[in-house]
């Protein structure tokens, strides 16, 4: 399986017309790949909470769309990141919000494949919960010859959406991030755990750059079931080519079965 994380660097004064070009043609430079993966809500900003509901759209919207073409064009599995979703049918959530934060999946054919709404949403009480829906499907599939599970950068400190999954069948976990270089260690150290205590590929694609005044952390990874970090990017903006052998989680798994013994 040959994957490529695109830790993209962006800043407040690139449009959103020219961001979007610049990131759909580098996805199809990694024409070859079986699976690209892009960080999590590029087209918004990440911390740019107050031009979420401008840049926010919904499934059919113009940056979508531009991915769809993008990974046709490749022909590859697209982990487009993640978008402000804002759905053209005014659908409003329980708390009445009609924004989520949404990761998009599209097939080598330009097809949506599958979309998760981020069920945790960060900034307590603030950013995230303020402004947005939170989601609460756990979204895990085939695609790109294996079985994908959805999740977004913080996320990641909940362990138990992890482990439904993999009782779903996951066995290579798929997380854009847009973490910032403050907690950049965190995100490293939880990034191995949910490999390890799950024996899951972890494929997690990170945000570079400065963006609303907060500088990213970068450090982008993929991370064999046994906790072994096959590669890491650095701070700035970086393209990781991997190519990792997924059959290797089933054999983990029958080597050393953890998972057997779980009781709770």
């Amino acid at each position: 399986m040959q994957i490529a994380v695109i830790q993209l660097a962006y800043d407040d004064s690139e449009s959103l017309a020219d961001r979007t070009s610049r990131v759909c043609d580098l996805v199809r430079s990694e024409s070859g790949a079986d699976l690209v993966v892009l960080p999590e809500l590029w087209s918004a900003g990440g911390f740019s909470y107050r031009d979420w509901p401008s840049r926010s759209q919904d499934v059919g919207g113009a940056v979508v769309s531009a991915l769809a073409d993008a990974a046709r064009d490749a022909g590859v599995w697209l982990h487009g990141g993640s978008i402000a979703e804002h759905p053209a049918s005014g659908e409003t959530g329980p708390e009445g919000k009609s924004l989520w934060n949404t990761s998009l999946l599209f097939a080598p054919d330009g097809s949506l494949a599958a979309s998760y709404r981020k069920i945790h949403r960060f900034g307590f009480a603030g950013g995230e919960p303020k402004l947005m829906e939170a989601g609460s499907d756990i979204v895990v599939l085939e695609a790109a010859g294996v079985t994908m599970g959805l999740s977004t950068c913080y996320d990641l400190r909940f362990p138990e959406l992890y482990r439904a999954q993999v009782d779903r069948g996951a066995t290579v976990f798929v997380i854009p991030a847009a973490w910032p270089e403050a907690r950049v260690e965190a995100w490293r150290l939880l990034l191995r755990a949910r490999a390890i205590e799950d024996q899951c590929l972890v494929i997690a694609c990170n945000t570079a750059g400065t963006h609303a005044g907060t500088p990213m952390g970068g450090r982008s990874a993929v991370i064999a079931a046994d906790g072994e970090v096959l590669a890491e990017a650095g701070t700035d903006q970086e393209i990781l080519r991997v190519d990792a052998d997924p059959a290797a989680v089933g054999e983990f798994r029958e080597a050393f079965p953890v998972l057997r013994d779980r009781r709770l």
